[in-house]
């Protein structure tokens, strides 16, 4: 009994060997199966995870470039108002353009091409000289600072304002009739007339430079509107119709035409009226015989004309623009013409005034 029951007992801690390993492989094929999904399920989640990370680097990637967007859109909105010019003689920028003065348009100060290589224009104008020499010549590279240049010349009633303020002469102005209007340009003035009144407004004569940089541009163009050649609808010149247009002035010789009232076309350049036509303008220099002759007086940064130092045999001043009178060969930015200061012999020159800025 015994032994049976010893053997029995073996058989019976054999099946229960074999039962716990079977048992046990079924545990570990469980668990495998389990680790298995739970991998699956984590390789899932990790997946949707990762496109979940991916869509929200996406998002913000996007959002980040509106942003740059946004920063450069507020780069350009800062930096989009008026910019200046540098200069490298001086290593200082133009000054920018403040609010203007009434009355006046900021000319942004710069380098612009004074003068013409090759000008094939003889002027013919009384009192100019007569040598087939143009004085127009040769071109250069000019600075001017920024400054205010008045919008229109100066009228018949505003200088009438200063001759009630007992400053200006009230013996200045035009000798015809019919050119007493109160916004017409006033002319018949000396230049001493001009520079008396501009300096009673609170400014100056514009330099040569100044005017034909406010007449041409910084990039060289011949007239205020660009390239096109003057006529009767940039300006009030003679044509084939006749002086100032073809409009005839009251009096005996209505063929001499008339100066015009003030913007009487567009503006051009700036914000500027007639700056070519209507009435030859006054300006602050001396006549030099052409810009190689002037020098350094005409050249480089900010020149006042000749007759710095002394002015002692200098007999003329400058007067720019054409007028009324004359034809197209002398409606251009850069026609000069001379003239005693005094207007004498007498002539109908006007003017206009411009400010510096501090």
């Amino acid at each position: 009994m015994i032994k049976t029951t010893n053997r029995n007992k073996l058989l019976t801690l054999f099946f229960i060997s074999i039962i716990f390993a079977s048992c046990q492989h079924h545990t570990c094929q469980q668990e495998s199966s389990e680790n298995q999904i739970l991998e699956e399920n984590l390789s899932e989640n990790e997946s949707n995870i990762v496109v979940q990370m991916e869509s929200e680097h996406s998002e913000i990637s996007t959002q980040e470039e509106i942003n740059d967007e946004e920063v450069i859109e507020d780069t350009i909105e800062v930096s989009s108002g008026p910019t200046t010019v540098f200069n490298e003689v001086t290593q200082t920028y133009a000054l920018s353009c403040g609010e203007s003065p009434e009355g006046f348009s900021c000319v942004p100060g710069g380098w612009f091409t004074r003068g013409i290589d090759i000008d094939p224009h003889i002027c013919e104008q009384s009192g100019q000289p007569h040598d087939d020499h143009p004085s127009t010549i040769p071109s250069s590279r000019v600075w001017v600072d920024t400054f205010y240049m008045a919008i229109t010349e100066t009228t018949n009633v505003a200088f009438e304002r200063c001759v009630e303020a007992e400053i200006c002469d009230e013996n200045a102005g035009p000798n015809y009739l019919d050119f007493d209007d109160p916004q017409q340009a006033i002319t018949g003035i000396s230049w001493y007339d001009a520079v008396t009144y501009c300096e009673w407004l609170g400014g100056r004569l514009p330099t040569e430079a100044e005017w034909e940089m406010a007449a041409r541009g910084p990039d060289g163009d011949i007239y205020p509107w660009g390239m096109t050649i003057s006529d009767c609808d940039h300006a009030v010149i003679r044509d084939e119709r006749g002086r100032s247009c073809g409009i005839l002035r009251d009096g005996q010789t209505p063929n001499t035409g008339r100066v015009s009232d003030v913007a009487s076309r567009s503006a051009y350049r700036y914000g500027l009226f007639d700056m070519i036509g209507n009435a030859e303008e006054w300006v602050a220099d001396w006549w030099s015989r052409d810009w190689e002759e002037c020098g350094e007086d005409c050249s480089g940064i900010n020149p006042q004309g000749p007759g710095q130092e002394s002015h002692e045999n200098l007999r003329y001043k400058v007067v720019r623009g054409g007028s009324w009178y004359w034809g197209a060969e002398h409606a251009t930015g850069y026609h000069r013409r001379r003239h005693h200061p005094s207007n004498d012999p007498f002539h109908h020159f006007g003017f206009r005034c411009a400010i510096s800025i501090e």
